[in-house]
């Protein structure tokens, strides 16, 4: 019952995250955190985007090994190769939290090609901005997560967004019942999504 009930929540949570057409509705509680969980829910913040959402991706299991991917084509290549990713502040995160996956961020990135860049570099091709929360059920606690790409004038190209589960550390909930790897896990799925939207026209 608790794991239908938890599917369901999860459900929820990912439909109202790909609705939001703005930043203050990607934070609302409201649009987040279903009644019958028990989140640690995020304030609203300022902010726009201005294009249609993408489909709504869900993380796998945690994972810090690179991928098995298709072997990158020469026109995939030069395109991470020539772009420049500017990261946002983490929205929502614990500092705890937001460290590991900063760091796998850059790790990732180079990985794959790509070059991250810092906040006040005016060479950025694409910014990333991340919202995050945490919803517990149980001794379960879930991160749920959405990132915006948006190109240097503040247009709105694409979002990711999913949710990863972390194994339960004690009798914590939210923030310090997630573990560096669940964060790291995010961290590489994102860029992977990153990496293959670019490959896929999403540069253009």
């Amino acid at each position: 019952m608790r794991r239908s009930q938890v599917t369901t929540v999860s459900l929820l949570a990912a439909l109202a995250l790909g609705a939001c057409t703005n930043a203050k509705d990607v934070l609302e509680p409201s649009a987040i955190t279903p009644p019958a969980s028990s989140a640690q829910p995020l304030p609203a913040t300022q902010g726009t985007s201005t294009t249609a959402t993408s489909p709504t991706t869900t993380a796998p299991a945690p994972s810090t090994a690179p991928s098995s991917t298709t072997p990158a084509t020469p026109t995939k290549t030069a395109v991470l190769a020539k772009t420049r990713l500017q990261v946002a502040p983490i929205v929502g995160a614990s500092v705890d939290a937001a460290a590991p996956l900063t760091a796998e961020l850059q790790t990732r990135a180079r990985q794959r090609g790509l070059t991250l860049v810092g906040s006040t570099d005016q060479t950025a091709t694409h910014v990333l901005k991340g919202y995050f929360s945490t919803m517990s059920e149980g001794k379960e606690t879930t991160v749920i997560y959405v990132w915006d790409i948006y190109d240097p004038s503040g247009n709105r190209l694409h979002r990711i967004n999913g949710q990863q589960k972390a194994a339960a550390v004690g009798s914590g909930e939210g923030w310090p019942a997630v573990t560096p790897a669940t964060m790291q896990a995010i961290a590489d799925q994102t860029i992977d999504q990153f990496a293959a939207w670019l490959g896929g026209g999403g540069a253009g």
